[in-house]
């Protein structure tokens, strides 16, 4: 065993990971990154076809980002932000303020995606508690909801692996049966359909509006339920009753924004504005921890008074408008623009989404493929019709995975759903790569699984 690998196992306790998988599956170390391509210190070569969790926009050791960090590193690499600002967080703040939806033109700058939803859940409270409605201090989310894995972020999950544990400590939160297209008890699809299963979120907004500060959600896809793709009639039914009943609308864009649904946000899909706009991962190319939250000048004015009203939001980050993350951020949206990352983006999606449905339709294992964008998911099931799975499902992905790291691809199930959400620089050769790989994986396990029951 290399020794960077018993020196991982002796003091390392790594993330979404049962220790005891390690007895026969050691952790790899990745000494150098390329494009797409991953390179262990043993000389194999891994396409990360997940972004190094949704997170890698324009590559890994992209040379334009390298160049920025150079560049702001000789200059300085960290300031207090109380009181205190930098040139990189005024200009990405700007152009953030320029490419979101329009209402949203405060940022606050934060260091991760749990962070923002925590920040964005105490404004829309605090926003409420200042405006003499003190009984508005619920929150509403969807089921198979994630948005992060701090105490408040989740309250507002519903996925029983991340916080069944922990719920004695979680806040009480009303959750709705969301949108489950693949399985919509309408019988509809997506494309047609008029969000139906909106019924369960109008009522329970109906019912319970008076005492409901905002409503959580990710628009378009729900990432970790398995990357659950509705209707952006959904979302624009929600913002028209959220304004009716004064609700705050927090838009979870964390996973879904900078370019990965299409268009620069998925919110641009149902042309709406939320209250909030959570922001992280793709903010800064994947290179720097960092997260901001979009508001509204109504919001922040509501702030404004003496410290003995207590209107001031406290709440504060070390690495806050860290000035070498927002120098990445501000070169990664140059990029964007000058490179037409969003319209390249469309065309790699649509080859992505044709060769995986070729695939499937000669497959007996894959019930449903979904796809927008730059995001293609692959759900498996033992029935195509009943859409049954098997009882063993859930682990199914992660034996997937493993057969495929001995291919040199890099997935990341979800149980049964296996994805795509490559960096946006893959080119059609590791497009072909990548889904080819992908399905031999798929076809071996079950070889060796299914077919000797």
């Amino acid at each position: 065993m290399n020794d960077y690998v018993k020196k991982d196992l002796k003091y390392i306790w790594h993330p979404c990971a049962q220790a005891k998988d390690y007895d026969d599956f050691k952790p790899i170390v990745i000494e150098k990154g390329e494009g797409v391509w991953l390179y262990d210190i043993d000389g194999n070569r891994y396409l990360d076809c997940i972004s190094s969790w949704w997170t890698n926009t324009l590559g890994h050791s992209n040379k334009r980002i390298n160049e920025a960090i150079k560049r702001q590193v000789d200059n300085v690499e960290h300031v207090i932000f109380a009181d205190f600002s930098n040139k990189p967080a005024i200009e990405l703040a700007e152009k953030l303020v320029e490419i979101t939806p329009d209402k949203l033109t405060k940022i606050f700058f934060s260091d991760n995606g749990s962070s923002a939803v925590e920040i964005a859940l105490k404004m829309s409270f605090h926003y409420n508690m200042q405006m003499g409605n003190p009984r508005k201090k619920r929150f509403v989310t969807l089921s198979g909801a994630y948005h992060g894995e701090t105490l408040g972020a989740l309250s507002v999950c519903d996925i029983d692996k991340y916080n069944e544990v922990y719920k004695p400590l979680l806040l009480e939160t009303l959750r709705v049966e969301g949108p489950d297209c693949y399985r919509c008890k309408y019988g509809l699809q997506r494309e047609v359909c008029n969000a139906e299963c909106f019924e369960n979120m109008e009522k329970c907004l109906t019912e319970n509006n008076e005492e409901i500060s905002a409503v959580i959600v990710e628009p378009m896809v729900q990432g970790a339920a398995g990357m659950r793709i509705y209707s952006p009639i959904y979302l624009k039914k929600l913002r028209e009753l959220c304004d009716k009943y004064n609700i705050h609308l927090i838009a979870d864009e964390i996973a879904m924004g900078f370019g990965r649904t299409g268009k620069m946000f998925a919110c641009n899909h149902a042309e709406i504005s939320p209250d909030f706009m959570c922001l992280s991962k793709g903010i800064s190319a994947g290179y720097m921890p960092m997260s901001a939250v979009m508001t509204t000048d109504k919001i922040y004015n509501c702030f404004y008074g003496d410290y003995k009203e207590l209107k001031t939001f406290i709440h504060s980050h070390t690495y806050t408008g860290n000035a070498m993350a927002c120098a990445i951020g501000v070169e990664n949206l140059k990029i964007f623009e000058e490179d037409n990352i969003i319209k390249n983006n469309i065309k790699k999606g649509e080859l992505i989404k044709k060769l995986t449905l070729e695939k499937a339709e000669a497959s007996k294992h894959v019930g449903d493929v979904r796809s927008i964008g730059m995001i293609t998911a692959i759900e498996l099931v033992k029935d195509k019709k009943t859409k049954e799975t098997y009882p063993w499902q859930m682990r199914v992905g992660y034996e997937i995975y493993r057969i495929a790291l001995k291919k040199g691809l890099l997935l990341r199930p979800m149980g049964n759903v296996l994805y795509f959400i490559p960096p946006y620089v893959i080119n059609e050769d590791d497009i072909k790569f990548m889904v080819n790989t992908c399905f031999e994986s798929i076809e071996e396990y079950y070889k060796r699984t299914v077919d000797i029951m």
